[in-house]
């Protein structure tokens, strides 16, 4: 029970954090490097290297969901070393993943890992397709809304590519990047369709 509520207090703990860091992300940061130029913008406390930025990118919404995912996992049941592990693990992830980001463009990663993508994809519509026949009513609704956020995110991800690997491509360099709204129109229904389908799977 004691696990239990510590679980609870991390999660909402957590969410509190990430809704904070977003506000002052879309109010405060935003505003700041699409008004400023460069050396503006380092005049300020949110310089492009600054520790705040540092901390907004980084420890903002990144760790607010590591935190949730330990508390949720602890309300949930799971070990405390179970959830640990998955949070300690993820954020060595994610750290590393940002690291990556001062190695330099390396145009083959960059296809290996859109290639992965695929294959993970693919690997999910199969067994997706094993556990879908053996469910009915509710359960094969909620699978079938779940599938809709996976097509939704690999679309996303999709087009994502396209608008990070802009600046790199040749033919590209005099083109004015394009705006990414298409790419949150489907990350926000990606989301949306495994919330009805886990909503969906709870109502049972």
């Amino acid at each position: 029970m004691m696990k239990q509520k510590i679980g609870l207090v991390l999660f909402w703990m957590a969410i509190i954090w990430a809704i904070g860091w977003g506000v002052i992300g879309s109010v405060f940061v935003d505003s700041a490097f699409r008004n400023l130029t460069m050396d503006e913008l380092n005049q300020t406390m949110w310089a492009s290297e600054g520790t705040w930025t540092m901390i907004w990118g980084l420890f903002g919404v990144p760790l607010a969901a590591i935190v949730a995912i330990i508390g949720i996992m602890l309300y949930s049941g799971a070990k405390a070393s179970t959830a640990l592990t998955y949070g300690i693990g993820i954020f060595i992830a994610v750290f590393a993943g940002m690291m990556a980001g001062y190695v330099g463009h390396i145009p083959l990663l960059f296809g290996i890992g859109g290639t992965l993508i695929l294959l993970f994809f693919i690997g999910i519509l199969w067994f997706w397709a094993k556990e879908r026949k053996a469910l009915e009513g509710a359960s094969s609704a909620a699978a079938n809304l779940k599938l809709a956020g996976y097509v939704f995110m690999l679309i996303a991800a999709w087009f994502t590519c396209g608008i990070a690997s802009q600046p790199f491509l040749k033919a590209l360099d005099k083109q004015s990047p394009s705006t990414p709204l298409h790419v949150i129109i489907f990350l926000v229904l990606g989301w949306f369709f495994l919330f009805l389908g886990f909503s969906k799977s709870h109502k049972q």
